[in-house]
């Protein structure tokens, strides 16, 4: 189900009026459906239901605070690849032994707080 209609000829998320939403805010703004990401992200779990894996999401595609609260909430993980990116997660809520720090050329301080915040695991691209 897609959350973004056109009701009376105006483009809309979940029945808001996305002309609305931009003089409130102004434009360019994101604008995001938590029923649809809810639908999608719950579709997605049921496929993989009776499996042992770790549903993440890459923070890297859209760091935002309050997408990944709604991850958070939903259960999911985290793909992370900074130490920024873990902060933000942890600011979100998510459990850090749902996160999985992902990529190269990582710092020293980088990696402490990962261990310290007690994340799931490092994948390690290469011996160096």
């Amino acid at each position: 189900m897609n959350h973004f209609q056109r009701r009376r000829g105006e483009l809309c998320c979940e029945k808001v009026p996305l002309s609305e939403l931009a003089a409130e805010v102004g434009t360019p703004a994101y604008v995001y459906s938590t029923a649809t990401l809810l639908r999608h992200a719950r579709v997605f779990r049921s496929a993989l239901r009776g499996l042992d894996v770790l549903a993440c999401f890459a923070v890297k595609a859209a760091p935002n605070l309050a997408l990944l609260s709604l991850f958070a909430r939903e259960g999911y993980g985290f793909d992370i690849v900074s130490g920024g990116e873990l902060f933000r997660v942890l600011q979100a809520g998510g459990d850090p032994r749902k996160i999985v720090f992902s990529g190269v050329g990582k710092r020293q301080d980088e990696m402490e707080a990962a261990l310290e915040a007690g994340i799931f695991q490092f994948n390690c691209e290469s011996e160096e």
